[in-house]
């Protein structure tokens, strides 16, 4: 927990050997188990994320409550809350999540809110897939002195797809 909201601040991401998440706003990868991962550790929980990430979606995310971070304040669009930086974000998710009884929030990138929620997660879901890749959105560099691997569960590629695993990490106790 951590001190601005009373619900666990999460982040959830699918990242390289060498950090990058995205390229021209789209996952350098297609794996299906993944997204079917994504989807579980998500539903119904509140969903944070910055206006990249939603325009590379489209559209909100069904049984989940959508908070859009832009600075740009004529942003606006059905069926998402909008939110001009990511402190004021997490204090509506932490309300979201409070009525909702939600056990988490949920930042799901991109690279710019990662960077800037690090400070407030205390758990880190990553499929870290094993290839290297060009891009221009990373994920921020884990200090292991402050991380701690919990687990760790191999996943099931198909033919043709790169080795991946999923990760849950948290936050060492001071």
């Amino acid at each position: 927990m951590n001190d601005e909201t009373l619900v666990p601040v999460a982040m959830i991401a699918a990242v390289s050997r060498n950090g990058v998440i995205g390229v021209d706003n789209k996952l350098p990868w297609h794996l299906p188990e993944d997204l079917k991962f994504f989807k579980r550790m998500t539903q119904a929980k509140p969903l944070v994320m910055g206006r990249k990430t939603f325009a590379s979606i489209g559209r909100p995310l069904p049984g989940r409550i959508n908070i859009v971070v832009t600075r740009d304040e004529s942003f606006q669009h059905d069926g998402v809350r909008v939110c001009h930086d990511l402190e004021s974000a997490l204090l509506l998710a932490d309300q979201q999540a409070t009525i909702d009884a939600s056990e988490e929030i949920m930042v799901m990138g991109g690279g710019e809110i990662y960077a800037q929620a690090l400070r407030h997660a205390s758990r880190i879901y990553l499929t870290e897939v094993d290839v290297d890749v060009d891009g221009d959105a990373r994920f921020p560099e884990l200090d292991e002195s402050e991380w701690q691997e919990v687990q760790r569960v191999p996943g099931s590629p198909a033919e043709g797809q790169p080795a991946y695993s999923f990760v849950e990490y948290r936050r060492r106790e001071e």
